[in-house]
Formats: structure tokens, C-alpha cells, sequence
């Protein structure tokens, strides 16, 4: 998130109308603040079962900010078709992977536990499907023989922070050729 909003600088064609989380102690709410960056939190905690509730929260949030674009980094929710279909086209998501392999969690020990020599991260439009959706760019690395989950996640980091906001320039402009780095 960081990343994208330090990007939207000068003539880039987005620009950072609200920051929203489902975790009221995510540090990318406080750092927002610290922007000026009009921020929102819908924990999910006190819907429990209810996802329809939850995201009937969130979108309402959302639209009283009116984004044209919703960038997903590190929200840790699955969401339904009712409210990936209301925002389709306009939903993209990193996940550090390259998609189609390890979607969902622990992407960087899978990759070592499956002796892959590349690695990298993915941008995608978001669907109600879990990590799917039309591939928007990609960036890989070579493993090293020595990594860990956590280096391997690491070096990933570096990756994502810089295909994302590349990736959210040309989408914002309605290009959605894919970026491979």
C-alpha cells in the first residue's frame, strides 16, 4: 500500500482517495493518517459468519469515497461474488506467487518445499475465485539454494513494491497489457 501511494505522484493517473482495512491496528491505517490520507476500518470480527454483512459494510464505506479503482495488498479476506462482481473490472490484488501455482497461503515455503527455481509475485484483476482472475504483470526471481520462507519473502517484497504501482499506472489508464519484470 505504501508503495502504491508513495507512486501516485506528479502525473500519475491515480490517486489515493481512502485507505481500508478489516484490522483496526494494520499499520498502513496509522501511516495513512499520518499522510492525510482519509482512512476506513470494517472489522470483520463482530460480523463472524456473516461475510454478506461484512462486505455490505465495506462497500458502503467504500462508495461514500467513490474509487474508480480498488487496490487489494495484504487484505487477508476471501470475498464473495456479491461484492468481487459489483467492482468487477475495477479490483486488482498482489500475491506473491506466480499465479496460476500456490494460490492462498504459505506461497514461499510451498516454493521451497517443491524445489521451484523461480519465485516472483503477480498482479491480478480480483474475482469472487481465490488468487484468479486475468493475470495483469508479473515478476519472478531465481531461489536461492540457501532461502528460507522468510528471505525468499523478503526478496518477493522488493519484487511486489516494484510491479505493483507499474502495474496500477497502466491500469488506471484502462491498459491491462500485462507487465512482466
Amino acid at each position: 500500500m505504501r508503495a502504491l501511494v508513495t507512486d501516485m505522484t506528479g502525473d500519475h493517473p491515480a490517486r489515493a482517495c481512502v485507505i481500508v482495512s478489516n484490522n483496526p491496528d494494520a499499520g498502513g491505517i496509522a501511516w495513512a493518517q499520518a499522510q492525510d490520507i482519509p482512512t476506513l476500518v470494517v472489522d470483520h470480527r463482530p460480523f463472524g459468519a456473516d461475510r454478506a454483512g461484512f462486505e455490505a459494510a465495506l462497500n458502503a464505506g467504500l462508495e461514500a469515497h467513490g474509487p474508480d479503482i480498488l487496490c487489494l495488498a495484504g487484505f487477508m479476506r476471501k470475498l464473495t461474488g456479491g461484492f468481487t462482481d459489483k467492482w468487477a473490472g475495477r479490483m486488482i490484488n498482489i500475491h506473491p506467487s506466480l499465479l496460476p501455482k500456490y494460490k492462498g497461503l504459505h506461497t514461499h515455503a510451498r516454493v521451497l518445499e517443491a524445489g521451484d527455481a523461480q519465485h516472483g509475485c503477480t498482479v491480478h484483476e480480483v474475482t469472487a475465485a481465490l488468487d484468479d482472475g486475468p493475470i495483469l504483470g508479473q515478476a519472478r526471481l531465481d531461489v536461492a539454494q540457501d532461502d528460507t520462507p522468510e528471505s525468499l519473502a523478503a526478496r518477493v517484497l522488493q519484487l511486489e513494491h516494484r510491479l505493483y504501482p507499474a502495474v496500477l499506472r497502466r491500469f488506471a489508464v484502462g491498459d491491462r497489457t500485462q507487465i512482466v519484470l
